[in-house]
């Protein structure tokens, strides 16, 4: 295994810090692949791979499932998602730099099965809170503090 390359997926249709983990991806040297559907349209720079999917529900976090690996990172918002690739090793962050951990998946689950309960029952939930630059700052910070562990640094 000692020839492995680290890669960091990014679940990239409605990803805010696109630009902030190309940036750090450089930096520390890290292959990126970002995967969307052919609903989005997604242009990177040319260090980066894009890998676009069929538009069907979910096709977006097969391929993601399908291909990363142990020690790999993906970036995400999906919880789901997330619940699938812990159990395989990975590292998983949200664009707001909040940490998917075994511990706490099963929480998060549940919130968003009790909310998607709540809307088919005609009550109304609160979404999530605007994207700010704090966020931003937050993801950067916690981004870079996963790949400089991984690098030794």
């Amino acid at each position: 295994m000692s020839n492995y390359e680290q890669t960091v997926y990014v679940d990239a249709d409605a990803c805010p810090v696109k630009d902030e983990i190309e940036e750090l991806c450089r930096k520390y040297k890290k292959k990126v692949v970002f995967v969307a559907s052919y609903a989005h349209s997604l242009q990177r720079q040319e260090d980066s791979i894009i890998v676009m999917v069929d538009s069907r529900m979910e096709e977006v976090d097969l391929y993601i499932v399908n291909h990363c690996k142990r020690g790999d990172i993906v970036v995400t918002q999906d919880h789901g998602l997330a619940s699938l690739l812990l159990p395989k090793g990975i590292i998983v962050i949200s664009p707001r730099g909040k940490q998917f951990l075994n511990e706490t998946i099963e929480e998060l689950l549940l919130a968003r099965y009790l909310g998607k309960m709540q809307r088919k029952a005609g009550l109304k939930t609160k979404g999530p809170n605007k994207f700010t630059n704090e966020d931003i700052i937050k993801f950067i910070k916690q981004f870079e503090n996963i790949l400089s562990n991984k690098e030794g640094f």
